[in-house]
């Protein structure tokens, strides 16, 4: 990839914006103290949270300017790239980076149930939008880490580092929740798009030739990343992405099993699924009976 700058550790970060490694594993990176650069692509080998001192009139969710003026979080997981477009312009970086090696979380809680925070893998266009007051709990998280990392390393520095940066994570789990009931002029009418694209698509040759729809594939119709789209769903209807479009397969199924002329196996088949005996499960388990057992029945 053009233009392509690499970052494996933390001092790389750290050099590459003026800022001092107190600690090799994490650091609360100062933009400010960057020199001025030109955009360019950036390789990630650890996570990355930017606390972005931007005007997000700037910054389109879509078709829609996002709402909110006091900053937004955006979350890079390892092995990442960001890509930028690259202007020739050159600019002053602004804000706070939090950034954390995986090998800080080896033998800890939050190492072991460092994939719950799916926010990792969304798409720049679905980062956190602050108000001023979750701000400052933002940046409160990220003093007591930083107050940490200054600290004399003792014992107690790695628990206590890390159960800050779980805090700090917790926090945005909890407002990303915000985020969803707040942002219905975004949302608005996801689960009909949902629905809709589920419609079309059992009406087409495409289980046939692709398959059952995944979450993944829905996502990407209705412009959304597999992780945020699925946090969106289970917020919407408590139930996961994936059970949803197993509900609406099952409801397709019911109809069609009507079809006494087409065995299971070919009604299967239809739906997208590559062996029947997995429809049959599905169906026995989601629906209490067989297939055979239910036709039966009409």
């Amino acid at each position: 990839m053009d233009n392509l700058r690499r970052f494996e550790t933390i001092n790389d970060y750290n050099i590459f914006n003026n800022n001092e490694t107190l600690h090799p594993l994490v650091s609360v990176v100062d933009l400010s103290k960057a020199s001025p650069r030109q955009a360019s692509n950036m390789y990630f080998g650890f996570y990355t949270v930017f606390l972005k001192e931007v005007v997000c009139g700037d910054l389109r969710y879509g078709k829609k300017t996002y709402d909110y003026q006091e900053g937004t979080l955006a979350f890079i997981a390892p092995g990442q790239v960001v890509s930028v477009e690259n202007s020739g312009e050159t600019y002053q970086p602004k804000g706070t980076a939090l950034i954390f090696h995986p090998d800080l979380l080896h033998g800890t809680p939050l190492g072991r149930h460092m994939q719950d925070y799916t926010f990792f893998g969304y798409q720049s266009s679905e980062a956190l939008h602050l108000s001023e007051r979750e701000r400052k709990i933002i940046l409160d998280c990220l003093f007591k880490i930083e107050y940490e990392l200054e600290h004399a390393i003792d014992k107690h520095s790695k628990r206590l580092i890390v159960s800050n940066i779980e805090l700090f994570l917790n926090y945005c789990v909890r407002f990303y929740d915000r985020q969803f009931i707040t942002r219905d002029n975004v949302h608005k009418g996801v689960l009909e798009r949902f629905e809709d694209l589920l419609n079309a698509y059992y009406q087409s040759d495409k289980p046939q030739t692709i398959g059952l729809p995944s979450v993944a594939w829905c996502a990407s119709e209705l412009n959304f990343s597999a992780n945020y789209f699925g946090d969106l769903i289970k917020k919407e209807t408590g139930q996961t992405a994936q059970e949803y479009i197993q509900s609406k397969v099952l409801d397709v199924a019911k109809e069609r099993i009507f079809d006494h002329s087409k065995s299971v196996s070919q009604i299967a088949y239809e739906l997208g699924f590559k062996y029947p005996q997995h429809f049959t499960r599905l169906f026995k388990q989601r629906v209490g009976q067989s297939p055979n057992e239910y036709r039966m029945l009409t």
